[in-house]
């Protein structure tokens, strides 16, 4: 609030100042051409914004600075500026808001630890059931195709649903593959994501320690 009001005051001070200034009827003006060579005058050329200029007061005071128009590439490049300091106030934002959440969900490490090992508990429990489900579903392949090759051996027709069974268990065997390599990979992402939650939270804790 207190930068706010200087910001403000500031501002009308420098507005007051401009207008004094013109009132007293000694503004001249300072510029540069597109050579650079210095020049005052009374009025601005017709490409002043192009180079920018100063409004100077009758004691060779600067009383306003009007900086160079910017070009669409210096435009381009201060809107993907702001773009990326205003991502990275909101990215602080929130890991600052994480960070309390941390602290107030975990009052010790042990809080922290206990909390962490039932998460990885309860996805070693999705991995087993789903390696019980895939080794059923194994044994059901085998006996099928034991049926279909004993059916081959006498020279007798595999029968269509047979071998539709032996299709939906190997498509069912697949999927179940497919979920059981992202539960694996979801336990590893977690394993790694716990060591780094537990030192930021040491860190945070140290951080925020009473001296």
């Amino acid at each position: 609030m207190r930068k706010t009001s200087l910001r403000l005051i500031l501002i009308l001070l420098a507005s007051t100042t401009v207008v004094s200034a013109l009132a007293a009827g000694g503004v001249r003006y300072k510029w540069r051409d597109a050579e650079g060579n210095l020049h005052y005058s009374d009025s601005l050329p017709a490409d002043a914004n192009v180079y920018g200029y100063d409004m100077v007061s009758a004691q060779g005071i600067v009383v306003k600075h009007v900086p160079p128009a910017m070009t669409p590439e210096q435009r381009a490049a201060s809107k993907s500026e702001a773009a990326a300091a205003l991502s990275a106030k909101g990215e602080a934002e929130r890991q600052a808001r994480d960070d309390q959440q941390l602290l107030a969900a975990n009052p010790t490490e042990a809080d922290l630890l206990n909390s962490q090992s039932q998460q990885i508990e309860m996805i070693e429990q999705q991995v087993k059931s789903l390696e019980t489900g895939l080794q059923s579903l194994e044994r059901s392949l085998t006996d099928l195709l034991g049926r279909a090759a004993d059916l081959e051996r006498e020279n007798s027709p595999v029968p269509a649903r047979l071998t539709g069974q032996i299709a939906d268990v190997r498509s069912k065997i697949d999927a179940q593959h497919k979920q059981l390599d992202r539960r694996q990979t979801e336990r590893e992402k977690a394993t790694r994501g716990f060591a780094e939650e537990l030192d930021r939270y040491r860190a945070l804790r140290e951080k925020y320690k009473p001296h």
